[in-house]
């Protein structure tokens, strides 16, 4: 793609680093190594890459940046910022170009502005009636009385499905088999239903974050009401909204344990009290960036594969901190699908160069994007979250312990 060109303003215009980049002078260490730009998944797509990026904003020039797309193609996945050697948070400056961009009246991608309205509007991000986000469930037989009769006593553990596994077609056997798993265990649970709001996420990432506090506070409230043990959520972008953006909003505390679905189930695994059936698959593991980088939680998904019996685990040649990204964050694939199918098919490459018949992940929107592109590429691999690889290794109705 052809650059820009770039067109300096006058000295005032010098002091946009200062509106951009709060810690700007850490950004000012930048020694321009390129490792924000070899770690960017999206970097070949760009029209600057990341490092280009940093030095127009230290030389205030706001037309390029204005004309550049570079901060709407980040995917925030935190691979440059774990590999900076100046520890610069880099994907936090694509985000505070996003704000910046929406602060100084610039225009948007029109999807951006269809997704704000959408979760004010009806409380998710697909528009739809929130009322049915227990459609997932529907063709469970029968529909668990727990989901249907949530006030019926205290529950240890209460669902936060997340808006993609809750209205998403492909992901409904996420939630599906998280529910039918603690039926087995012997967990008691509940979930929030149509009171449940989209955690937030997706306008925090696009820039949008003063609309998130309202969420939080909806969303906490009423999760509060139902004083559950633990709150589970099997997306990780939900998991990392409720641990490390929430509480910039709710301050004294949750009163419950905020986990994620991998955490959950390791832990029963731990204690005996699922037990797994023997599985003859080769399988790899997706690391989603929401749940590695930005949230450390790397070895309860692989603790839940290695527990099946008789399966073969291949880590893929980039894994844990270094795993490279789906292409499903950052809202990127709202406005541009391209960039995250040419992400994700390259990371289907990585998987069938283990050999694996089987491709990993503990997040529904992973496991979209990894499964168009096995569609896509012709790939014959299955892709599965790890909740679902649990229900298929299940021996049922044996309850271990309580």
């Amino acid at each position: 793609m052809a650059r820009r060109r770039v067109l300096a303003l006058d000295e005032m215009d010098r002091n946009l680093i200062k509106q951009i980049e709060p810690d700007w002078r850490k950004m000012m260490t930048c020694i321009q190594c390129g490792s924000c730009t070899a770690s960017c998944p999206a970097g070949p797509l760009m029209d600057y890459a990341p490092r280009e990026l940093w030095r127009l904003i230290s030389l205030g020039m706001r037309d390029a940046l204005i004309n550049s797309r570079t901060f709407w193609l980040c995917t925030q996945c935190d691979a440059c910022t774990v590999r900076c050697p100046r520890g610069i948070i880099t994907s936090e400056t694509m985000l505070n170009l996003r704000r910046w961009a929406i602060a100084e009246g610039l225009e948007l991608p029109a999807t951006l502005l269809q997704l704000k309205e959408s979760v004010e509007m009806t409380h998710n991000i697909l528009h739809e009636d929130n009322e049915s986000r227990l459609i997932w469930s529907a063709n469970l037989e029968p529909v668990p009385e727990q989901l249907t009769d949530l006030r019926r006593g205290r529950a240890d553990v209460l669902l936060f499905a997340g808006c993609v596994s809750a209205m998403y077609p492909m992901a409904y056997s996420i939630p599906q088999s998280f529910v039918q798993i603690m039926e087995q265990a012997g967990v008691t649970y509940t979930n929030l239903a149509g009171a449940e709001w989209c955690c937030g996420y997706p306008l925090y990432g696009a820039g949008l974050e003063e609309e998130v506090a309202e969420l939080a506070l909806h969303n906490v409230e009423r999760a509060r009401e139902l004083g559950p043990k633990y709150l589970v959520a099997t997306c990780p972008s939900c998991y990392h909204t409720w641990r490390h953006i929430y509480p910039q909003y709710i301050t004294d505390g949750f009163g419950f344990e905020v986990l994620h679905a991998s955490e959950l189930l390791a832990k029963l695994i731990r204690e005996g009290r699922i037990k797994l059936n023997g599985l003859d698959w080769v399988v790899t593991y997706h690391d989603p960036c929401d749940l590695g980088r930005k949230s450390e939680v790397y070895d309860d998904p692989r603790t839940i594969i290695n527990s099946v019996p008789g399966i073969t685990f291949k880590e893929m040649r980039n894994n844990r901190e270094n795993a490279l990204c789906c292409g499903g964050g950052g809202d990127v694939a709202m406005w541009e699908a391209d960039v995250t199918e040419d992400i994700a098919e390259r990371r289907m490459e990585q998987a069938k160069a283990t050999g694996a018949t089987a491709i990993i992940s503990a997040c529904q929107q992973c496991k979209r994007t990894l499964l168009q592109a096995a569609r896509k590429t012709k790939t014959r691999i299955r892709v599965l979250d790890v909740t679902e690889l649990v229900w298929q290794t299940m021996e049922k109705g044996d309850v271990i312990g309580r």
